[in-house]
C-alpha cells in the first residue's frame, strides 16, 4: 500500500512487483489527494469525533468499573451480568431503533450524536473492571479515614493506580472510533460532517480507477493511528503485562 502510494499510476500494476519505486510520485500523489477532496475537513471531523468519544467513553467506563468493583450495593453482580448480556447483542440488531430515536431527538446528522453512540462501552467497563479488582481495598479504607468520598477516591486513588489500563483502553477506543465506518455511514448525511472513512469512500467513488491515489488516501488515513500507537506503546505494553500478571 505504501509502495503503491509513492508510484506513478502506470507503475502500480507492474509485474513482478517493484517494492521500491523506480519513479517516485510522492508529492504528486499526496498533493492530488489533499487538493481534490476536503481531506483537511475530514481529518478534523475524525479527530474531533475520536477525541471526544475517547474522553467520554474513558470517563463513563472507568466510573462504571469503579462502581461495579468498589461500591457495595444490592444486585451489583447481577447488574454486571446484565451488562455482559447486553454486550452479546449484535450492534446491527439495534441500528433501526437507534436511528429512529436519533431522528426523534434531533441528533441525526450531528457529531454529538456520533459521539454519544460510543460514550458508554461495555467492553471498556469490563476491561477496566478487571484492573480495578486488583486494587486492594486497604487503599480505599486509608482514603476514607482521611475523609475522602467516592469521587476523591476515584480520582485521586483509583485512577493513578490503573494508568496503564486507562492508556491502553484510550488508545484502543481512539483507534476503533477513527476506523469506524458503519456508524458515520448511517448517522451522518451532510458531506461537511463526513469523517475520514466516509471521505475516502467519497474520494474513491470519483477516483477509484487511480490506485496510486487511493493508496495515498489510505496511507494518509492510517498515519494518525501509527502516531498514537508509537506515543502510547509503552503504556499499552505495561497494561497488557499488568493484566497478565494480575490475571
Amino acid at each position: 500500500m505504501i509502495s503503491a502510494s509513492l508510484k506513478p499510476e502506470i507503475d502500480v500494476f507492474n509485474f513482478p512487483i517493484e517494492w521500491i519505486p523506480k519513479h517516485w510520485h510522492v508529492v504528486e500523489n499526496y498533493r492530488e489527494v489533499w487538493r481534490e477532496s476536503p481531506f483537511v475537513l475530514y481529518y478534523w471531523n475524525s479527530l474531533k469525533v475520536s477525541v471526544f468519544t475517547t474522553v467520554c467513553s474513558l470517563l463513563f467506563s472507568s466510573m462504571a468499573a469503579y462502581g461495579l468493583t468498589k461500591v457495595k450495593f444490592a444486585g451489583r453482580e447481577a447488574l454486571f451480568i446484565l451488562l455482559l448480556m447486553v454486550y452479546m447483542i449484535p450492534p446491527q440488531a439495534i441500528l433501526v431503533p437507534q436511528f429512529l430515536i436519533y431522528k426523534w431527538l434531533g441528533l441525526f446528522d450531528t457529531h454529538l450524536g456520533l459521539v454519544m453512540l460510543n460514550c458508554f462501552s461495555v467492553l471498556g467497563t469490563f476491561l477496566l473492571r478487571q484492573f480495578f479488582l486488583s486494587v486492594h481495598d486497604e487503599y480505599l479504607e486509608s482514603a476514607r479515614m482521611d475523609g475522602a468520598g467516592h469521587w476523591r477516591i476515584f480520582t485521586s486513588v483509583m485512577l493513578p493506580l490503573v494508568k496503564p489500563a486507562l492508556a491502553t483502553y484510550a488508545i484502543l477506543r481512539f483507534i476503533w472510533t477513527w476506523n469506524d465506518y458503519q456508524n458515520p455511514l448511517i448517522f451522518l448525511h451532510s458531506q461537511k460532517l463526513f469523517t475520514l472513512q466516509l471521505g475516502i469512500q467519497s474520494f474513491g467513488n470519483e477516483n477509484g480507477q487511480f490506485y496510486s491515489l487511493m493508496m495515498a488516501a489510505a496511507v494518509s488515513a492510517i498515519l494518525p493511528l501509527l502516531i498514537v500507537f508509537v506515543i502510547g506503546q509503552k503504556q499499552v505494553i505495561e497494561g497488557i503485562s499488568a493484566g497478565g500478571v494480575k490475571g
